[in-house]
């Protein structure tokens, strides 16, 4: 029997531009969610309004989706390095941008929504780049060991980001907070300056099937693929629909306010998600992969919705801090298989737009989800909004479960090369 632990992981970290990807990211990571927990809370402490932190959410979503698609055909078709280095350029700008504004006096929550925008158009290009970068990088055959320690990474970064926000807000301050951002983006473009280029890959041609160069080579060719794919189509709505209305990130500074922790306690629970998925994490690292993949993430999704009601009954924070991990627990699960299940299905040459369009599905469901969460907790306060979110999470399990029976009937992906794209739609 083959065995699965840490070996693996080993091999993937012996790849040097997958090393210094990774830590890339991670600073990347750090970076990005400290700078979304010192706006929320920034936010909410000028407005004291649920919707004013939706807004923030919804504004970052519709730059990021005006440009994904777009983003991703670009990605295809240059070298992905220098796109990942340019969007972290931007998002250092953005870092500057936020310390600026801050000590203005005449600072209005518009001019912050105007920085949230630019970041947006950073991450719809970093988005599809840091992906296929990922996946062109490591072989096929330790890929979801590659996907694993990606979520690990962007996990630790999410416990140590808010965290260390929180801290240095209560502490020194908004603007010593945002130094801080600047100094982690700059740690991540030192990283992605060492990392190997890589070129595109060669792309199909359109003669020979039949396919015009449109459905072929277009930038819409991605959204094309994914709606003719069942598997992940299916795997993606599932994901999405989750997010967009279990999500409770946005609504949390009016938790951490009603719980009387302050910036310090809305770190730790932003963060409490990411110590369960890094458990959980290292328990994947030691088992072999889910043979049974799709019932996996559907039983994933469901325990997740259901500890969205639980969060919603629940009043106290030590509570809602272990529930808060059970769900990141769960969510690890959901991400690791989502993403072994496009790097198992996708074409080389379509990596960009495939990334793009999950990151519309997925990416912009986090902004758009909390708008959602924003104007649900205005509209029918907090504990409703938060029960509805943990139900229509449900119901979206039952859902996907009816109607992609092939991701419901899949099974082991480690076995699986990505198909030629000449080969699509599958059905």
């Amino acid at each position: 029997m083959t065995q699965y632990g840490f070996s693996d992981v080993w091999e993937v970290l012996k790849i040097r531009d997958y090393r210094n990807f990774l830590l890339s990211r991670i600073f990347a990571t750090l970076a990005t969610q400290m700078e979304a927990l010192i706006v929320s809370w920034q936010v909410y402490q000028m407005t004291k309004d649920p919707l004013a932190l939706g807004l923030i959410g919804l504004v970052e979503a519709v730059v990021f989706i005006a440009f994904a698609t777009w983003a991703g055909h670009y990605a295809d078709r240059h070298e992905k390095r220098g796109i990942i280095l340019v969007t972290q350029g931007l998002l250092l700008v953005c870092a500057i941008a936020f310390i600026l504004l801050t000590r203005w006096s005449g600072l209005t929550v518009h001019w912050l929504y105007a920085v949230v925008a630019m970041t947006g158009f950073a991450r719809s290009y970093m988005w599809p780049a840091s992906f296929a970068y990922s996946e062109l990088t490591v072989p096929r055959a330790i890929y979801s060991r590659a996907a694993s320690l990606n979520a690990t990474g962007w996990e630790m970064s999410s416990i140590l980001g808010p965290a260390l926000g929180g801290f240095i807000y209560a502490w020194r301050g908004p603007v010593v907070a945002y130094g801080a951002v600047f100094v982690l983006m700059a740690i991540a473009a030192f990283f992605t300056t060492r990392m190997g280029p890589v070129n595109p890959s060669p792309q199909p041609s359109p003669i020979g099937r039949g396919r015009s160069e449109a459905a072929g080579e277009g930038f819409m060719s991605g959204f094309h693929f994914v709606f003719s794919n069942p598997v992940i189509l299916g795997a993606i709505s599932l994901d999405m629909f989750a997010v967009l209305f279990g999500g409770v990130y946005a609504i949390l500074p009016i938790s951490a306010d009603r719980m009387g922790v302050g910036a310090k306690g809305l770190g730790w629970l932003r963060a409490a998600p990411s110590v369960g998925a890094i458990v959980m994490a290292i328990y994947q690292a030691y088992r072999p992969p889910f043979e049974r993949v799709g019932r996996t993430l559907l039983a994933a999704v469901t325990i997740f919705g259901l500890t969205v009601i639980a969060f919603a009954l629940s009043g106290s924070f030590w509570i809602c801090l272990m529930i808060l991990a059970l769900s990141g627990m769960v969510d690890n699960i959901s991400v690791v298989t989502r993403a072994s299940i496009l790097q198992a299905f996708t074409p080389d040459s379509m990596r960009g737009r495939v990334s793009s369009v999950n990151g519309i599905f997925i990416g912009s469901s986090n902004e758009i989800g909390a708008f959602e969460s924003g104007l649900a907790a205005k509209l029918m306060g907090l504990t409703p909004s938060i029960l509805f979110g943990g139900i229509m999470t449900l119901v979206t399990v039952a859902l996907v479960g009816w109607k992609a029976p092939q991701l419901r009937s899949l099974r082991s992906l480690h076995k699986r090369s990505p198909p030629d794209v000449e080969d699509w739609p599958l059905k």
